[in-house]
């Protein structure tokens, strides 16, 4: 892969990453209230649908572009030669691809996953002033609660996505014969974003209860079967998809702007 191909990469990831996530934050603001453990209301309701948006902001560029620059740069190196380079191989590397993406994105995604979802589980409070706190009680430490639990959800998440964006885009190029315009390639990465984001969202639930659980709890441990075992038991299947529908309306609409925003940017710099 080029250096050139790799910038573009990059450029065009947190373009993307920063676009998506200021534009549908609502959205994500309400599904972390439906899956918190103090109960939608208590968490805010529709009250401060933007609190916590500065952590968003801050780390959504570098989180996409990590992401789009490992995916990109895996798939390519994948791909080009040795036995993932034959064409049935190609939802293997895809996954592959996707999988190290998220890994290594995760690094910036879930401090910020952290400082975010605290604040829009207590709307009173700022993102400064919960960064400040997560410091002072857990050190470092604490803004990587939930690292295990959101790579995760993430690879199982990406796993779905990106071969079913790739697969769609493939089956709908060679159907009108050329490559896909942008706002196509869009509409692929929005269906393939729906599908996955309902399949996981029970990761997703217990990722959110870990980041929000009091310290010392059991919760905040980490212990990812234990918690989606608590959902079961108290909320029943109900509470294992809790927020499912606004995830899905998110990452469907997030899937739409931010892969067609990055194939757009992408082969404009290229």
């Amino acid at each position: 892969m080029e250096r050139r191909e790799l910038a573009a990469s990059l450029f065009a990831g947190g373009c993307a990453g920063m676009f998506v996530d200021l534009t549908l934050f609502p959205l994500d603001t309400i599904k972390t209230r439906l899956q918190s453990q103090q109960g939608f209301f208590k968490a805010g309701g529709f009250r401060g649908v933007y609190a916590g948006v500065p952590a968003a902001a801050v780390g959504s560029i570098p989180n996409a572009a990590l992401f789009f620059g490992t995916y990109d740069f895996t798939k390519s190196l994948l791909g080009s030669r040795g036995p993932l380079a034959a064409p049935h191989m190609a939802p293997v590397t895809h996954m592959i691809a996707a999988s190290l993406g998220e890994t290594v994105a995760c690094l910036i995604r879930v401090p910020t996953e952290v400082i975010k979802q605290r604040t829009q589980a207590l709307p009173s409070s700022t993102s400064y002033h919960n960064l400040l706190a997560t410091l002072q009680e857990e050190g470092v430490r604490g803004l990587y609660r939930g690292f295990g639990s959101t790579v995760l959800r993430e690879i199982p998440f990406s796993l779905v996505q990106f071969p079913l964006w790739e697969y769609f885009k493939t089956l709908w190029s060679q159907r009108q014969g050329h490559r896909l315009h942008s706002w196509q390639a869009a509409v692929c990465g929005s269906f393939a974003g729906a599908i996955a984001a309902f399949v996981t969202t029970p990761l997703d639930v217990a990722k959110t209860r870990i980041m929000l659980a009091k310290v010392g709890s059991s919760t905040a441990s980490g212990n990812i079967p234990l918690v989606l075992y608590e959902v079961w038991t108290t909320r029943g299947l109900t509470g294992l998809f809790a927020g499912s529908i606004s995830r899905m309306i998110y990452i469907s609409a997030g899937g739409f702007i931010f892969l067609g925003a990055y194939e757009k940017v992408r082969r404009t710099l290229l």
